[in-house]
């Protein structure tokens, strides 16, 4: 790991106050988000921190698992000292967007999917699967290229590649009745 100069850390500690516009693996929760990996580098340039190998973030009971977690903050407005040169970062600490790479893992008490890449953004509550998308809530299941779900509200919509009767990219379902249809009646003699 890189060492953390005073602006680094300035950006650690942004992360770890960050308020509403924060991260939000759980949906509706206030919960601080912990995150872990092999490593972690943090360009101020670019106010950005790019946690790599087994990358994992908890929220609550929400958890996102990728080989490369990459969060961008938002820039705070320009100062007086900051236009005249003063060395202080221009990054906010307030989460603009997460980028997730590799095999991807998004896990709730309702839901389990899987995807090659995950881009949530913050000001929306909006999370972009791409990559072999896998939805699996109880034993339902869905498949397809692209996933668009919005944390807020818990919408979700599921995107194919192709059109036609066949090809390999579009929307695939499985649901499972929750009861099974009763017995019919028997005829009268």
């Amino acid at each position: 790991m890189k060492f953390l100069t005073r602006a680094h850390m300035a950006l650690l500690a942004g992360l770890m106050v960050a308020g509403p516009a924060a991260a939000q693996l759980a949906r509706d929760s206030d919960a601080p988000v912990d995150i872990t990996a092999d490593t972690l580098e943090v360009v101020n340039a670019q106010c950005s921190a790019t946690y790599s190998g087994a990358a994992e973030a908890l929220q609550a009971t929400s958890r996102l698992r990728a080989d490369t977690l990459k969060i961008f903050y938002k820039r705070k407005a320009a100062t007086p000292a900051a236009q005249a040169g003063a060395s202080n970062s221009d990054c906010s600490g307030q989460v603009d967007r997460m980028e997730a790479q590799g095999t991807v893992y998004y896990v709730t008490p309702e839901q389990r999917v899987r995807a090659d890449t995950v881009v949530y953004e913050a000001d929306t509550g909006i999370y972009t699967l791409t990559g072999n998308v896998i939805a699996v809530r109880g034993q339902d299941v869905m498949r397809g290229p692209k996933m668009i779900l919005n944390q807020k509200t818990g919408d979700a919509q599921m995107l194919g590649a192709k059109a036609g009767k066949v090809g390999t990219g579009r929307v695939r379902t499985i649901l499972f009745p929750n009861e099974k249809p009763a017995a019919p009646a028997a005829k009268p003699r």
